[in-house]
Protein backbone atom coordinates (compact mmCIF):
# COMPACT_ATOMS: atom_id res chain seq x y z
CA UNK A 1 0.00 0.00 0.00
CA UNK A 2 0.95 3.64 -0.34
CA UNK A 3 1.40 5.62 2.57
CA UNK A 4 2.93 9.16 3.77
CA UNK A 5 6.13 8.78 5.42
CA UNK A 6 8.09 10.62 8.07
CA UNK A 7 11.08 9.24 9.11
CA UNK A 8 12.98 12.10 10.98
CA UNK A 9 11.75 15.39 12.06
CA UNK A 10 12.04 18.29 9.32
CA UNK A 11 10.05 20.53 6.98
CA UNK A 12 7.10 19.70 5.26
CA UNK A 13 8.71 18.82 1.68
CA UNK A 14 11.01 15.78 3.79
CA UNK A 15 7.98 13.61 3.61
CA UNK A 16 7.25 11.04 1.20
CA UNK A 17 4.67 8.69 -0.39
CA UNK A 18 6.22 5.84 -0.14
CA UNK A 19 5.29 1.57 -0.73
CA UNK A 20 5.02 0.02 2.69
CA UNK A 21 3.44 -3.40 4.44
CA UNK A 22 -0.24 -2.64 5.29
CA UNK A 23 -1.06 -3.10 8.81
CA UNK A 24 -2.45 -5.61 10.93
CA UNK A 25 -5.38 -5.37 12.98
CA UNK A 26 -4.81 -6.93 16.56
CA UNK A 27 -8.26 -9.06 18.30
CA UNK A 28 -9.82 -5.10 18.90
CA UNK A 29 -9.21 -3.52 16.06
CA UNK A 30 -10.17 -3.11 12.39
CA UNK A 31 -8.42 -2.47 9.31
CA UNK A 32 -9.79 0.33 7.25
CA UNK A 33 -8.92 1.16 3.70
CA UNK A 34 -9.05 4.99 4.00
CA UNK A 35 -11.09 6.74 2.03
CA UNK A 36 -10.51 10.59 2.62
CA UNK A 37 -8.14 11.97 5.62
CA UNK A 38 -9.08 15.20 7.68
CA UNK A 39 -5.93 17.53 8.21
CA UNK A 40 -5.07 19.16 11.51
CA UNK A 41 -2.77 21.88 12.96
CA UNK A 42 -1.36 19.10 15.17
CA UNK A 43 -0.10 16.93 11.56
CA UNK A 44 2.10 19.96 11.21
CA UNK A 45 3.71 19.81 14.34
CA UNK A 46 3.82 16.17 14.38
CA UNK A 47 5.74 16.12 11.31
CA UNK A 48 8.07 19.13 12.71
CA UNK A 49 8.69 17.95 15.98
CA UNK A 50 6.88 19.90 18.21
CA UNK A 51 3.66 18.36 19.24
CA UNK A 52 3.12 17.07 22.74
CA UNK A 53 3.05 13.66 21.74
CA UNK A 54 4.76 11.99 18.97
CA UNK A 55 4.13 8.51 17.40
CA UNK A 56 7.51 6.32 16.85
CA UNK A 57 9.30 6.44 13.67
CA UNK A 58 8.68 6.06 10.78
CA UNK A 59 4.88 7.46 10.89
CA UNK A 60 2.13 8.97 9.10
CA UNK A 61 0.66 12.00 9.84
CA UNK A 62 -3.03 12.48 10.21
CA UNK A 63 -5.40 11.76 12.62
CA UNK A 64 -9.05 10.96 11.71
CA UNK A 65 -10.25 9.07 8.52
CA UNK A 66 -13.38 8.03 6.88
CA UNK A 67 -13.27 4.55 4.99
CA UNK A 68 -14.68 1.47 4.37
CA UNK A 69 -13.70 -1.64 7.37
CA UNK A 70 -11.52 -4.50 5.36
CA UNK A 71 -11.34 -6.76 8.05
CA UNK A 72 -12.34 -7.03 11.77
CA UNK A 73 -10.33 -8.39 14.88
CA UNK A 74 -11.81 -11.50 16.55
CA UNK A 75 -12.68 -9.81 19.30
CA UNK A 76 -14.99 -6.97 17.45
CA UNK A 77 -18.52 -6.76 18.09
CA UNK A 78 -20.22 -3.94 16.80
CA UNK A 79 -18.54 -3.58 13.81
CA UNK A 80 -18.25 -5.94 10.20
CA UNK A 81 -16.09 -5.88 7.10
CA UNK A 82 -17.64 -3.35 4.24
CA UNK A 83 -19.17 -1.19 7.17
CA UNK A 84 -18.24 2.62 6.16
CA UNK A 85 -16.94 4.53 9.63
CA UNK A 86 -14.95 7.12 10.76
CA UNK A 87 -12.11 6.89 12.95
CA UNK A 88 -9.83 8.83 15.72
CA UNK A 89 -6.04 7.11 15.19
CA UNK A 90 -3.08 8.55 17.01
CA UNK A 91 -0.97 9.00 13.88
CA UNK A 92 -1.30 6.73 10.17
CA UNK A 93 -4.15 8.80 8.46
CA UNK A 94 -2.33 9.63 5.40
CA UNK A 95 -2.47 5.80 3.60
CA UNK A 96 -4.18 3.57 1.90
CA UNK A 97 -5.04 1.35 4.79
CA UNK A 98 -4.84 2.15 8.79
CA UNK A 99 -5.79 0.01 12.03
CA UNK A 100 -7.94 1.49 14.31
CA UNK A 101 -9.04 0.19 18.03
CA UNK A 102 -12.94 -0.60 17.96
CA UNK A 103 -13.60 2.12 20.49
CA UNK A 104 -12.43 4.62 18.24
CA UNK A 105 -14.76 4.18 15.65
CA UNK A 106 -17.96 5.70 14.84
CA UNK A 107 -21.00 5.34 11.97
CA UNK A 108 -20.88 7.70 9.61
CA UNK A 109 -24.24 10.22 10.09
CA UNK A 110 -26.72 9.90 7.78
CA UNK A 111 -26.84 11.26 4.65
CA UNK A 112 -22.78 12.04 5.18
CA UNK A 113 -20.04 11.26 2.18
CA UNK A 114 -17.30 10.02 3.13
CA UNK A 115 -15.32 13.46 2.43
CA UNK A 116 -16.87 15.37 4.87
CA UNK A 117 -16.82 12.20 7.58
CA UNK A 118 -13.53 12.69 7.27
CA UNK A 119 -13.44 16.15 8.73
CA UNK A 120 -15.94 15.68 11.73
CA UNK A 121 -14.32 14.15 14.61
CA UNK A 122 -11.41 15.65 15.81
CA UNK A 123 -12.50 19.24 14.92
CA UNK A 124 -16.34 18.81 16.27
CA UNK A 125 -15.11 16.53 18.88
CA UNK A 126 -12.59 19.21 20.67
CA UNK A 127 -14.83 21.75 20.54
CA UNK A 128 -18.02 20.29 21.66
CA UNK A 129 -15.53 19.00 24.52
CA UNK A 130 -14.06 22.59 25.22
CA UNK A 131 -17.22 23.99 25.11
CA UNK A 132 -19.61 21.99 27.40
CA UNK A 133 -17.22 20.42 29.63
CA UNK A 134 -14.42 22.69 30.12
CA UNK A 135 -16.16 26.44 29.16
CA UNK A 136 -19.83 24.92 30.89
CA UNK A 137 -21.06 27.36 27.80
CA UNK A 138 -24.87 28.33 29.07
CA UNK A 139 -27.47 29.62 26.72
CA UNK A 140 -27.10 33.67 25.73
CA UNK A 141 -23.58 33.98 27.38
CA UNK A 142 -21.50 35.62 24.74
CA UNK A 143 -18.68 32.98 23.26
CA UNK A 144 -15.57 34.89 21.25
CA UNK A 145 -14.09 32.77 18.95
CA UNK A 146 -10.29 33.20 17.34
CA UNK A 147 -9.48 31.74 14.15
CA UNK A 148 -13.39 31.54 13.23
CA UNK A 149 -13.21 30.28 10.00
CA UNK A 150 -10.17 27.55 10.04
CA UNK A 151 -11.45 24.42 10.75
CA UNK A 152 -11.70 24.10 15.21
CA UNK A 153 -12.68 27.84 14.63
CA UNK A 154 -15.77 27.28 12.60
CA UNK A 155 -16.85 24.56 14.42
CA UNK A 156 -16.75 26.36 17.42
CA UNK A 157 -19.00 29.07 16.24
CA UNK A 158 -21.46 26.47 14.98
CA UNK A 159 -21.70 24.89 18.19
CA UNK A 160 -21.81 27.85 20.21
CA UNK A 161 -24.75 28.85 17.93
CA UNK A 162 -26.44 25.47 18.51
CA UNK A 163 -26.00 25.52 22.46
CA UNK A 164 -27.58 29.10 22.14
CA UNK A 165 -24.57 31.39 22.86
CA UNK A 166 -23.96 34.67 21.41
CA UNK A 167 -21.19 34.17 18.72
CA UNK A 168 -18.89 36.92 18.29
CA UNK A 169 -16.75 35.44 15.27
CA UNK A 170 -13.13 37.20 15.42
CA UNK A 171 -10.65 36.39 12.38
CA UNK A 172 -7.66 37.89 10.22
CA UNK A 173 -9.67 38.92 7.34
CA UNK A 174 -13.05 40.17 5.98
CA UNK A 175 -13.12 36.99 3.69
CA UNK A 176 -13.01 34.47 7.28
CA UNK A 177 -15.05 36.57 8.59
CA UNK A 178 -18.04 36.12 5.72
CA UNK A 179 -17.72 32.57 6.39
CA UNK A 180 -17.72 32.80 9.92
CA UNK A 181 -21.15 34.49 9.52
CA UNK A 182 -22.86 32.58 7.26
CA UNK A 183 -22.12 29.57 9.86
CA UNK A 184 -24.19 31.45 12.75
CA UNK A 185 -21.88 34.21 14.31
CA UNK A 186 -23.98 37.50 15.29
CA UNK A 187 -20.83 39.72 15.29
CA UNK A 188 -17.86 39.68 13.47
CA UNK A 189 -14.61 41.14 14.55
CA UNK A 190 -11.24 41.46 12.06
CA UNK A 191 -7.95 41.47 14.24
CA UNK A 192 -5.91 41.58 11.68
CA UNK A 193 -4.82 45.28 12.85
CA UNK A 194 -3.95 43.84 16.26
CA UNK A 195 -6.98 45.36 18.12
CA UNK A 196 -8.86 43.09 19.31
CA UNK A 197 -9.84 44.12 22.89
CA UNK A 198 -11.36 47.01 22.12
CA UNK A 199 -13.79 45.84 19.53
CA UNK A 200 -14.94 42.77 21.73
CA UNK A 201 -15.18 45.26 24.61
CA UNK A 202 -17.59 47.75 22.27
CA UNK A 203 -19.85 44.62 21.02
CA UNK A 204 -20.34 43.98 24.94
CA UNK A 205 -20.91 47.39 26.08
CA UNK A 206 -17.89 46.75 28.48
CA UNK A 207 -18.61 43.79 29.81
CA UNK A 208 -16.22 41.33 27.92
CA UNK A 209 -16.98 37.61 26.66
CA UNK A 210 -17.82 35.14 28.99
CA UNK A 211 -15.81 32.30 26.78
CA UNK A 212 -12.90 32.72 25.07
CA UNK A 213 -12.31 29.92 22.27
CA UNK A 214 -8.44 30.79 21.05
CA UNK A 215 -6.44 28.32 18.51
CA UNK A 216 -4.19 31.10 17.81
CA UNK A 217 -2.26 31.95 20.74
CA UNK A 218 0.82 34.39 20.20
CA UNK A 219 -0.05 38.06 21.09
CA UNK A 220 -3.99 37.42 21.05
CA UNK A 221 -3.76 35.86 24.29
CA UNK A 222 -3.10 38.60 26.04
CA UNK A 223 -5.71 40.38 24.38
CA UNK A 224 -7.79 37.67 25.29
CA UNK A 225 -7.00 38.43 29.10
CA UNK A 226 -7.68 41.78 28.31
CA UNK A 227 -11.56 41.08 26.95
CA UNK A 228 -12.71 38.25 28.90
CA UNK A 229 -15.26 38.84 31.10
CA UNK A 230 -15.37 38.98 34.87
CA UNK A 231 -15.38 35.16 36.20
CA UNK A 232 -14.79 34.09 32.28
CA UNK A 233 -13.28 31.24 30.73
CA UNK A 234 -10.06 31.43 28.24
CA UNK A 235 -10.22 28.14 26.32
CA UNK A 236 -6.69 27.30 25.58
CA UNK A 237 -6.83 25.37 22.20
CA UNK A 238 -3.69 25.93 20.32
CA UNK A 239 -0.89 28.08 19.80
CA UNK A 240 -0.76 28.59 15.38
CA UNK A 241 0.78 32.11 16.39
CA UNK A 242 3.52 30.73 18.98
CA UNK A 243 3.39 29.98 22.84
CA UNK A 244 2.36 32.42 24.88
CA UNK A 245 3.11 33.60 28.34
CA UNK A 246 0.48 33.92 30.53
CA UNK A 247 -0.58 37.13 32.64
CA UNK A 248 -1.32 35.85 35.49
CA UNK A 249 -2.43 39.48 37.46
CA UNK A 250 -5.07 39.99 34.62
CA UNK A 251 -6.33 36.45 36.03
CA UNK A 252 -6.45 38.00 39.20
CA UNK A 253 -7.99 40.85 38.39
CA UNK A 254 -10.82 39.36 36.48
CA UNK A 255 -11.31 36.32 38.36
CA UNK A 256 -11.66 34.26 35.55
CA UNK A 257 -10.12 30.83 34.28
CA UNK A 258 -7.35 29.66 31.93
CA UNK A 259 -8.72 26.28 30.72
CA UNK A 260 -6.81 23.58 29.17
CA UNK A 261 -8.46 21.82 26.12
CA UNK A 262 -6.58 18.16 25.31
CA UNK A 263 -9.26 16.46 23.31
CA UNK A 264 -7.49 13.52 22.39
CA UNK A 265 -6.02 12.57 26.20
CA UNK A 266 -9.63 13.57 27.74
CA UNK A 267 -11.29 10.49 25.36
CA UNK A 268 -8.51 8.26 26.60
CA UNK A 269 -9.08 9.08 30.23
CA UNK A 270 -13.16 9.66 30.43
CA UNK A 271 -14.18 7.03 27.38
CA UNK A 272 -18.46 7.27 28.58
CA UNK A 273 -17.79 10.97 28.24
CA UNK A 274 -16.47 10.86 25.29
CA UNK A 275 -18.86 8.18 23.94
CA UNK A 276 -21.96 10.12 24.86
CA UNK A 277 -20.54 13.63 23.41
CA UNK A 278 -19.87 12.21 20.12
CA UNK A 279 -23.69 10.59 20.24
CA UNK A 280 -25.05 14.14 21.02
CA UNK A 281 -22.70 15.92 17.89
CA UNK A 282 -23.70 12.50 15.71
CA UNK A 283 -27.76 13.50 16.25
CA UNK A 284 -26.80 16.91 15.67
CA UNK A 285 -25.18 16.23 12.18
CA UNK A 286 -28.16 14.00 11.26
CA UNK A 287 -30.48 16.81 11.80
CA UNK A 288 -28.48 19.32 10.29
CA UNK A 289 -28.23 21.32 13.11
CA UNK A 290 -24.21 21.01 12.65
CA UNK A 291 -23.11 21.25 8.38
CA UNK A 292 -19.60 20.76 8.20
CA UNK A 293 -17.75 23.18 6.09
CA UNK A 294 -15.12 21.42 3.55
CA UNK A 295 -13.35 24.22 2.52
CA UNK A 296 -10.61 22.44 0.07
CA UNK A 297 -10.33 18.87 -1.04
CA UNK A 298 -6.77 17.88 -2.28
CA UNK A 299 -5.63 14.38 -3.94
CA UNK A 300 -3.67 12.00 -2.00
CA UNK A 301 -0.22 13.05 -4.23
CA UNK A 302 -0.96 16.50 -3.10
CA UNK A 303 -1.28 16.17 0.51
CA UNK A 304 1.40 18.53 1.24
CA UNK A 305 -0.09 21.80 -0.24
CA UNK A 306 -2.73 20.46 2.85
CA UNK A 307 -0.30 20.52 5.28
CA UNK A 308 1.48 24.34 4.11
CA UNK A 309 -2.41 25.41 3.95
CA UNK A 310 -2.48 24.79 7.49
CA UNK A 311 0.87 26.13 8.68
CA UNK A 312 0.31 29.56 6.77
CA UNK A 313 -2.90 29.96 7.94
CA UNK A 314 -5.07 29.63 4.82
CA UNK A 315 -7.25 27.05 5.60
CA UNK A 316 -10.84 27.67 5.53
CA UNK A 317 -13.55 25.28 6.88
CA UNK A 318 -11.81 22.18 7.23
CA UNK A 319 -9.24 20.46 4.85
CA UNK A 320 -9.48 16.97 3.60
CA UNK A 321 -6.90 14.48 1.45
CA UNK A 322 -8.74 12.32 -0.70
CA UNK A 323 -6.82 8.91 -0.40
CA UNK A 324 -8.95 6.06 -1.86
CA UNK A 325 -11.98 6.54 -4.36
CA UNK A 326 -15.26 7.12 -2.50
Amino acid sequence: MRAVLCHEFGPIESLKIEEVEPPLPNARQVLISVQACGMNYPDVLMAEGKYQAIPPFPFSPGTEVAGIIEKVGADVLKYRPGQPVVATVWAGGLAEKVVASEDSLRTVPKGMDLVTAAGISVTYGTSYYALKQRARLRENQTLLVLGAAGGVGISAVELGNAMGAKVIAAASSDEKLEIAKKAGAAEIVNYSDGNLKDKVKAITNGLGADVIYDPIGGPLFDQCMRCVAWEGRVLVIGFVQGIPKVPTNLALLKGCEIVGVFFGDWTRRDPEGADENLAELQKMFETKTLQPLIGKVYDFENFSHSLEDLKERRAMGKLVVTVGSS
